[in-house]
């Protein structure tokens, strides 16, 4: 074993094992080692049963998935191995119109990654299945191109092509410790010490051990998972006699199963309420391929379903019953990329479904580490969307639930009720008191909504107009009307201060720094190829400090990359202050009556303008008010610390009784926000999207000096985009709006995809952001968008429809 390289893999599963071989693949085989503590593998007795799983299909998760198979299929053709890809198709039945609903959505964020996805009838199911039951069934749908693999034929392929181009494989040695030492990491083992330049982490179930080595709580924690083998049944049997094709994968999603052929008979693979999560203080060192007892009682209800949907798997006996670890993360999505606070530290872990994401997580994380940023946005794969509110209780609790929701409805508002409340902010008992219906960002309550009287304050999830519709438009038109106020205490807070704090922020982002104090600019931070990273709202303090809001969900993200590229010189200091600092939101045409009511501040445009800021009391708490939103109306964002939040709570209520001051929540804001034409990270904002392809043109000045991509986007406008950001308006929306992924069409050719879709209750109109080809771009333009199966018109309007000219924001 060499005692130096570029890069060390841990692990030597096939997701290891996919990463070394992309790494191999970029030109760094020679530099890249791997190292197992036994032998290559995917496990002794795990499988594969479908490459294009519906659970969670994001964007970034999707073209993970596709990039698997399209490398699965040319895999053979390289390395001379036979990796096991079956192509016998995947089938996922529907019993319900909601569950329909699913596959509908799902289908069109497929389309527009190329993914072929065919609709089916129940007489269709049983033309391709003959031994299904089609009684009960709504319809299906089928993907012609999906099948399943033989996960260890398939690592051991991976591994040959990667020891063709270089890589070296050690096997049989075990990881004792892992430290930083003079800028590069030393790796310890069994067999001697490795200096290494870049570490990745790709332990499966030993995710949270490898982590501690680096002082890292790694968000892994496994749960039990149980199939079942059966013994061969005739019928089977003789239509492989006869020739006949395969039988595809077969999934009950309502039943929560899986089922496919294996010679002869059947698996079946239930995903049950109650699997455990196992491993809570790490498996054994000498843990290879453990597994449990088999727990029957649990998979009585499935089998039932499976025995009813295929009656000749109730004709077969048992040959075998497995039951072992499936590391999970609590959203069920696996975690690709940079570890936090720690450099050039990687991982690849939490794969649930290991075979169906292995091959693009490697493609990705090889690139990351390469070239220095993917080439996909990895924002639902992100490290480093989960804070240290991921304690081990927490990750059991939303791990088993993740689990246990994998053939759910997964529907686009749904909010599931484990590990929560975990983080509330102080007025949150007064938003409940107010009936609020919660949701969850980044571990904190935050309330989405507020149900009438006489309307239970219960959620309701559907991929249609929701019960909420109603009350949430009435929360809209009220901001409109006269006042709200929304709790944003989630926001990520930080300051950074310092002598060089303005040249390192004035790198950082594309727009120009505020120039005086008590000033506001909304920034954002590129990568390196010119796409946008994180989005800023930055408020000038002092010559030598800035205050920063950005989005809560992406804290741990936003604020690594903060830290991280700190100068070492000590010029700049970074001080996180989301805990310490709540948001409240006040707005609407009554807002300023209400401010200058329980404040001596100005509250007027010529004192106070837009895109300003200062400190103010209100009773006895102060405050710093900062003129500007996210809804298009008047209003202000009062920054508070935390422990006077509910005092200043209190005396907006007590001093805005007569205006009508009443709460509203996240999803009326998301819908104001629409009618605007603002932009989201992870939505309109990403990194496969030029900045300037996504509008931002007037916060984009690449007159002012160098900073962080601007070379790269001025490379990428001279090769010319290839999107558009615009706003549509949605015509026949009927019961359903985009829910964003949603294909636009030209005259019947793709086009282009929705980022985001909802209802605008100020214009009373359905309406999408979208990127389309740039020609199609004009206001005017006439396009068509898929809901739910049904192509609808979708008209190109100017940006902001509703106050074009923002006269109510700067009112």
């Amino acid at each position: 074993m060499r005692s130096q390289a570029r890069v060390v893999v841990i692990g030597g599963g096939v997701v290891g094992v996919s990463t070394l071989y992309h790494l191999a693949r970029k030109g760094w085989g020679a530099d890249a080692l791997l190292i197992e503590k036994g032998e290559l593998t995917c496990g002794s007795t795990w499988h594969a049963a479908g490459l294009l799983p519906l659970f969670n299909m994001s964007y970034s998760v999707g073209q993970i998935h596709k990039h698997s198979v399209n490398l699965y299929q040319q895999l053979e053709a390289e390395t001379g191995q036979d990796v096991g890809f079956r192509q016998v198709g995947n089938i996922r039945l529907a019993m319900s119109s909601e569950r329909m609903d699913e596959y509908r959505q799902y289908a069109a964020t497929a389309r527009t990654i190329g993914v072929r996805v065919e609709f089916l009838q129940p007489d269709e199911v049983r033309g391709l299945w003959p031994l299904c039951n089609i009684d009960g069934l709504v319809g299906a749908i089928r993907h012609p191109d999906d099948g399943y693999i033989q996960p260890a034929d398939l690592t051991q392929a991976l591994a040959r092509g990667a020891r063709a181009k270089g890589a070296e494989i050690v096997r049989k040695t075990r990881v004792t410790a892992i430290e930083r030492q003079g800028g590069d990491w030393l790796v310890k083992t069994t067999a001697g010490d490795i200096r290494c330049e870049h570490v990745v982490s790709a332990t499966g179930s030993y995710a949270r051990a490898t982590g501690a080595m680096v002082g890292l709580d790694v968000p892994v924690l496994p749960v039990e998972h149980q199939f079942i083998v059966t013994e061969p049944h005739p019928e089977v049997v003789a239509r492989h006699d006869a020739g006949l094709p395969e039988m595809g994968v077969l999934r009950e999603s309502d039943g929560s199963w899986y089922l496919r052929e294996e010679r002869g008979g059947f698996i079946l693979g239930p995903y049950e309420q109650g699997a455990p999560c196992c491993y809570l203080d790490g498996p054994a060192d000498d843990v290879e391929y453990e597994l449990f007892a088999e727990d029957l009682e649990r998979l009585t209800p499935h089998i039932k379903a499976a025995m009813n949907r295929v009656p000749a798997f109730a004709e077969v006996g048992v040959k075998e019953v497995y039951n072992g670890a499936i590391p999970y993360t609590p959203d069920g999505s696996p975690i690709i990329g940079p570890a936090w606070g720690l450099p050039n530290f990687w991982l690849n872990e939490g794969h649930s479904f290991g075979i169906t994401a292995a091959g693009g997580a490697g493609w990705q994380l090889a690139e990351w580490i390469v070239e220095g940023e993917p080439t996909i946005d990895m924002l639902g794969v992100e490290p480093r969307r989960f804070g240290d509110y991921a304690t081990k209780g927490y990750l059991k609790a939303k791990n088993e639930e993740a689990y246990a929701n994998v053939f759910t409805i997964h529907f686009p508002d749904e909010e599931r009720s484990a590990a929560r409340p975990l983080r509330t902010a102080p007025c949150y008992e007064r938003l409940k008191a107010k009936r609020a219906v919660f949701g969850q960002k980044f571990g904190w309550e935050r309330a989405n909504w507020f149900a009438p009287e006489g309307m239970a304050a219960e959620d309701h999830w559907s991929f249609r107009r929701s019960r909420w519709f109603e009350p949430v438009g009435a929360e809209c038109r009220h901001v409109q009307e006269h006042v709200g106020v929304l709790d944003m205490t989630a926001f990520a807070k930080c300051r950074v201060s310092g002598p060089g704090a303005a040249a390192f922020l004035d790198c950082l982002v594309a727009n120009r720094l505020p120039t005086r104090d008590g000033r506001i600019a909304l920034c954002h931070a590129l990568n390196s190829r010119g796409g946008v990273h994180s989005e800023f709202t930055i408020l000038r303090e002092a010559a030598d400090s800035f205050y920063l809001v950005s989005a809560g969900a992406w804290q741990r993200l936003d604020h690594d990359t903060l830290s991280k590229g700190l100068p070492d010189d000590g010029s700049v200091r970074f001080e996180p202050l989301t805990n310490a600092t709540g948001v409240l939101v006040v707005a609407g045409p009554k807002s300023r009556t209400l401010l200058q009511r329980v404040s001596d501040a100005d509250f007027g445009s010529a004192a106070f303008p837009w895109l300003s800021a200062r400190p103010i009391n209100i009773g006895l708490a102060q405050a710093v008010a900062m003129r500007v939103n996210f809804v298009g109306e008047l209003g202000w964002e009062l920054h508070h610390p935390m422990e006077c939040q509910n005092l200043i709570f209190d005396a907006l209520f007590e001093a805005g009784a007569d205006l009508d001051l009443k709460p509203f929540g996240i999803r009326a804001m998301d819908s104001l926000r629409l009618e605007k034409s603002y932009r989201m990270v992870g939505t309109e904002l990403s990194i496969e999207y030029a900045a300037l392809e996504s509008g931002l043109d007037r916060f984009v000045r690449l007159d002012k000096g160098d900073f962080i991509g601007r070379d790269a986007l001025l490379a990428w406008r001279d090769r010319g985009f290839a999107n558009a950001l615009v706003t549509l308006e949605v015509g026949g929306a009927g019961d359903a709006d985009a829910l964003g992924n949603n294909p636009l069409f030209h005259n019947g050719e793709l086009v282009g995809r929705a980022t985001s879709g909802g209802y605008g209750y100020r214009l009373g109109q359905s309406l999408a952001l979208g990127m389309v080809k740039p020609q199609l771009s004009a206001p005017g333009t006439a396009l068509e968008i898929e809901i739910l199966g049904e192509r609808r018109p979708a008209t190109v309007v100017p940006e902001s429809p509703y106050d074009p000219g923002n006269e109510r924001l700067r009112a």
